[in-house]
């Protein structure tokens, strides 16, 4: 609440105890406040309060107005229970720490700082004992270097023996009574082919 509303409202309970009328405090208000003054509604009305023996100057409690909850200790709930489950949306998140949906989502974006993405897509993830084999594989290839002088480039590819049909190449053509065409779910064969080729200086 501003300043200047306060002091009106504490100028009104002055004139309410030294006998001033509604009118009278109004045009008090208008000299000392200009167009800064309270609307003529809010100054009777305020008058009424006091005059039925209000001490309080500042607004009523709103129905159902709680709390925020945006303190401390629920983001640090929240910053806690995200870096345990870096993939729990904001929803599972509020219904866990029983708290509202959006206050949860702005704990995570404005305090936290946080957003969610997707997880890039690489060639593929390697285990520890994959690293290892590929660094003593690279250890040996380069002490036999003399052999890249001859390589001009290389590649590779993974094929399956055989992949899953896709939807668009299941997709037929059908009038508006015939049966949807069906079709098993298969999967990639776990049986794969490595295929290797080297172009060297001699073609």
């Amino acid at each position: 609440m501003g300043d200047k509303k306060l002091e009106q409202r504490i100028n009104i309970k002055f004139c309410v105890k030294i006998g001033k009328s509604a009118s009278e405090t109004l045009a008090l208000l208008r000299v000392a406040y200009g167009e800064y003054a309270m609307k003529k509604s809010s100054v009777f009305e305020w008058r009424r309060r006091f005059k039925e023996g209000r001490e309080d100057v500042q607004d009523d409690p709103r129905i159902g107005q709680t709390k925020t909850q945006r303190t401390d200790a629920n983001v640090e709930r929240v910053r806690t229970l995200l870096r345990s489950d870096r993939r729990s949306c904001v929803r599972v998140t509020a219904e866990e720490l029983n708290m509202n949906r959006e206050t949860v989502r702005q704990i995570v974006k404005e305090y936290l700082g946080m957003r969610k993405l997707s997880a890039k897509m690489v060639p593929r993830i390697l285990t520890h004992d994959q690293k290892q084999r590929r660094f003593h594989v690279s250890s040996d290839l380069s002490r036999n270097a003399e052999m890249f002088d001859r390589v001009i480039t290389g590649d590779e590819m993974g094929c399956f023996q055989y992949d899953p049909e896709t939807n668009r190449q299941s997709m037929q053509w059908k009038t508006q009574n015939s049966p949807r065409p069906k079709k098993a779910r298969t999967s990639r064969s776990q049986l794969k082919t490595m295929l290797v080729c080297f172009f060297l200086t001699r073609g």
